[in-house]
């Protein structure tokens, strides 16, 4: 894989980048852009896209990727009104994955591509493939039951988080009938923390997971913006990171 951190050879100007959706997440990755060879040059709030009004033929017109980090209700109108207009996307918005395949079929017809993911964090999706592999060291062993807890800002909206529910959704099958319980915790500005453990009577195993700020997502989005240019299809992230 190569390092997202290091600058895009982008060609003059950069990418042309749009941010459909503007607050935290939106703003970090605007300030980080243009070190990683993109060009913002169109940024969409709630107030100036209500009802997915501002995405339009002219105001894509110069654009290269949408990232879209905006709120479950809005995405998938979003989803649909970018990929109509021909220009690739980014999604890290969650909690409308239930509409998965819907999605899938407004990008194969409109012929561009997307990526999408709960997270995008690259040390999430190689904290997925450790919790895989603890899934399946621990299964053979009955005594240990396995959880999920994970801890966020007080304004995020989905609870559980979109990441706790794909890291729940990768482990359960291998764990056989032993379900796995999800807690989840709304408090201050914490940017996110998840944890997936097996307790016994006599011991406790944890993996943790626990983002410092959001530049690590952001940095994932630009990676993901940057590889998608060109592509045809619908990829998760985790597609991405584990074909290098």
């Amino acid at each position: 894989m190569s390092d997202p951190t290091r600058p895009f050879a982008a060609g003059p100007g950069g990418l042309k980048l749009a941010l459909l959706g503007y607050g935290k997440m939106g703003q970090t990755i605007a300030q980080l852009a243009p070190a990683r060879g993109f060009e913002v040059r169109l940024t969409l709030d709630i107030d100036t896209n209500a009802g997915g009004q501002a995405i339009t033929r002219e105001s894509l017109k110069a654009i290269d990727v949408a990232v879209d980090f905006t709120t479950p209700d809005a995405a998938v109108d979003n989803i649909r009104r970018v990929a109509e207009l021909g220009v690739n996307l980014v999604v890290g918005t969650t909690g409308w994955h239930d509409r998965l395949e819907e999605v899938r079929s407004m990008i194969e017809r409109s012929g561009v591509g997307m990526v999408y993911a709960a997270n995008f964090s690259i040390g999430v999706q190689l904290f997925y493939r450790l919790a895989r592999a603890a899934a399946k060291e621990f299964a053979p062993f009955k005594m240990y039951e396995p959880y999920l807890t994970e801890a966020h800002h007080r304004a995020k909206k989905d609870a559980p988080s979109g990441t706790a529910l794909e890291l729940k959704r990768q482990v359960q099958p291998l764990l056989g009938a032993r379900e796995i319980p999800v807690a989840s915790l709304r408090a201050g500005a914490i940017p996110g923390t998840h944890e997936f453990g097996f307790d016994s009577e006599a011991d406790t195993v944890i993996l943790r997971h626990t983002a410092r700020s959001r530049q690590g997502f952001a940095e994932g989005a630009l990676y993901a913006a940057r590889w998608v240019v060109g592509k045809k299809g619908l990829f998760s992230f985790s597609d991405i990171l584990e074909a290098k």
